[in-house]
């Protein structure tokens, strides 16, 4: 029965993917979620959104006869150019720095209707991107992602002790002489990479939940930060695995399965933690 899963190479594409999105999603969540930066990935999910629409857009005016165009490039490429905005912005705003957030959101959404209605409407395609679609993930797909996740564990293994002090105490980071603006650069840097590369599995939409739900769930149990990133990194690989097995032999859409099991995870998490501080 699990054999036949693997026989399609799409699935053994979305598989692959899936295992790499799992752990790298709540690896970056962790640190996210200590930022008390949960809404970031929204932000940039909807700036992905753009940029996949645009190239849905070119595609269908300009590059049919070329053999289309991936939107997984203009994908990563909007949500880089929106982290920095980000940045750039809670540069502009020292004092109301949490304002980057909605007003990038905002412009992911405005770009996003007018690409669509220069596309002459809502087409499948897109719709595949907002919730995800296993049968989308090719394989050069699986290698952008396999090299997006080799950049992501080299800067967060080089860069742990920075982005570790940064997250917990950043006052007292730069009084330490860290190069805090770089620092900050390339970690939403690598969020935006990550969450462009979650779309084809939970879509773009959902790839915020992948990570902070986990996260959340691992708050419960955790005792120390490495060991919150231990547990948001097997929870995540739970959620995106089991969600591809459900969605595959029950015919559901993977994007939501996956988060319905991380969300089932952390209801789990809160009542055993509950449970254990009733029975103590």
């Amino acid at each position: 029965m699990i054999t036949s899963m693997f026989q399609y190479e799409f699935l053994q594409n979305a598989f692959l993917t899936g295992i790499i999105i799992g752990a790298l999603a709540p690896l970056l969540g962790v640190f996210v979620v200590v930022r008390r930066q949960s809404l970031i990935a929204d932000a940039l999910s909807h700036v992905t959104l753009a940029g996949i629409a645009f190239s849905l857009f070119l595609e269908k005016k300009f590059f049919n006869a070329l053999g289309g165009l991936n939107p997984l490039y203009m994908g990563m490429t909007f949500a880089t150019v929106g982290a920095l905005f980000i940045e750039r912005l809670r540069a502009v705003y020292k004092h109301y720095q949490d304002l980057a957030i909605p007003i990038i959101m905002s412009g992911g959404i405005g770009i996003t209707v007018i690409f669509i209605s220069l596309a002459d409407g809502f087409n499948t395609d897109l719709f595949s991107y907002l919730f995800g679609s296993v049968s989308a993930v090719s394989r050069t797909d699986l290698y952008i992602i396999l090299a997006v996740a080799l950049i992501v564990l080299f800067c967060i293994i080089f860069l742990y002790k920075e982005l570790f002090l940064l997250s917990f105490d950043e006052d007292h980071a730069k009084a330490s002489g860290l190069p805090a603006k770089q620092i900050h650069f390339i970690f939403i840097v690598l969020v935006a990479l990550v969450i462009a590369s979650s779309m084809r599995i939970v879509g773009v939409l959902l790839v915020s939940a992948l990570m902070t739900l986990p996260v959340a769930a691992s708050m419960r149990f955790a005792r120390g930060f490495k060991n919150m990133i231990i547990y948001s990194v097997l929870f995540g690989e739970i959620s995106v695995v089991g969600g591809l097995f459900l969605s595959f032999y029950l015919d559901l859409a993977p994007g939501g399965t996956i988060v319905m099991i991380a969300i089932a995870i952390l209801l789990a998490a809160i009542g055993f933690k509950k449970l254990k501080f009733r029975t103590s």
